[in-house]
């Protein structure tokens, strides 16, 4: 039997939040939260308003205390010290961790990191695996160390991606393993049997931060490409195209073979079957899904074009796709 870790959890994003409560349920007699680190309260939503975020409001809920510095400093590395955690877990923080904070706690610091690495290391795995056309992604627990996401891992749970999983879909999926994840090596880890093996950094992929831009779409790309695009950026940034003026996004893609032999230029509208508006692409038809106009609500595509018709052979401009994925970091 051994004596459930302290943990003091650094995170900023939804996204661990079945794990905090796995934590504070059933996983509770392997780590118990003994305090939370996340982003300051900042501005949010259509009225920005400055709320607290969910992991914050997850902590208050259960008298957890809250630390929420701009950086981390000597002082806060001081905090974290004096709370005697055995542990600190990461994920999806948003500030970097340095040296002197990672060997704080007895146990150091772990991290939990939404691909399989070393693949998508950065800011948007979960985008960038969808969007590259990956079949399948996962959680990688790995030590931390300074460089970007390429600590040594100790073990991988992965989850398959369907042909129309969004981000959304891979996003809820990847959180509800995690604790399978550290129900396989928390003890492990306890009793000093967690081993780490060095990551391959010959066969690294990063992804960076997203932006609004990266929404755009290029016609001339094959299909699959953009479907795959399409998916892993929607709830955002969402990809998007102008039509008589009017931003439309586009929720949710697949992709059919041409409809015949001939060339259909790509960008024109082909038309429509009962799942969705068809267009032509560089190498086959993209059928779009789910759309939404500026203020309204994502419907399925038929439902849409019933209130925003779109004729065939209306030509849709394409733009420039930045790239989400590099063998060497990104900058933007």
């Amino acid at each position: 039997m051994i004596t459930p870790l302290q943990i003091a959890f650094l995170g900023s994003d939804p996204i661990a939040l079945p794990l905090l409560d796995w934590l504070a349920g059933e996983g509770r007699a392997i780590g118990c939260v003994t305090a939370v680190f996340t982003q300051p309260d900042r501005p949010a939503g259509r009225g920005q308003k400055v709320l607290p975020n969910a992991i914050k409001s997850w902590a208050l809920a259960r008298g957890v205390p809250v630390f929420q510095p701009e950086k981390l400093t000597d002082e806060v590395r001081a905090q974290l010290a004096a709370l005697g955690a055995d542990l600190a877990l990461v994920m999806a923080y948003g500030h970097i961790l340095r040296d002197k904070f990672i060997a704080t706690p007895r146990l150091g610091a772990l991290n939990l990191h939404a691909s399989i690495l070393p693949k998508y290391r950065g800011a948007s795995p979960i985008q960038a695996a969808i969007a590259n056309g990956e079949h399948e992604t996962g959680v990688t627990l790995m030590r931390i160390v300074r460089r970007l996401d390429a600590g040594p891992v100790a073990d991988i749970e992965r989850v398959p991606i369907a042909p129309l999983d969004t981000a959304l879909e891979v996003e809820t999926k990847l959180s509800a393993v995690c604790e399978l994840l550290l129900a396989r090596t928390l003890p492990r880890l306890a009793r000093g049997e967690l081993a780490f093996v060095p990551q391959d950094d010959s066969a690294a992929t990063y992804c960076r931060r997203l932006e609004k831009d990266d929404g755009a779409l290029d016609f001339a790309a094959p299909a699959a490409a953009l479907a795959a695009r399409i998916n892993g950026l929607f709830p955002w940034p969402a990809c998007q195209v102008e039509i008589d003026g009017q931003p439309v996004r586009f929720g949710l893609a697949d992709c059919l073979p041409p409809q015949s032999d001939a060339a259909q230029p790509h960008g024109y509208v082909i038309g429509a079957d009962a799942a969705g508006l068809l267009i032509g692409t560089g190498d086959g038809m993209l059928r779009v899904r789910r759309m939404q106009r500026a203020g309204g609500r994502m419907l399925a595509a038929a439902e849409f074009l019933r209130g925003f018709p779109i004729a065939p052979g209306r030509r849709l401009v394409s733009r420039p796709m930045p790239a989400l994925v590099a063998a060497v970091p990104l900058k933007k």
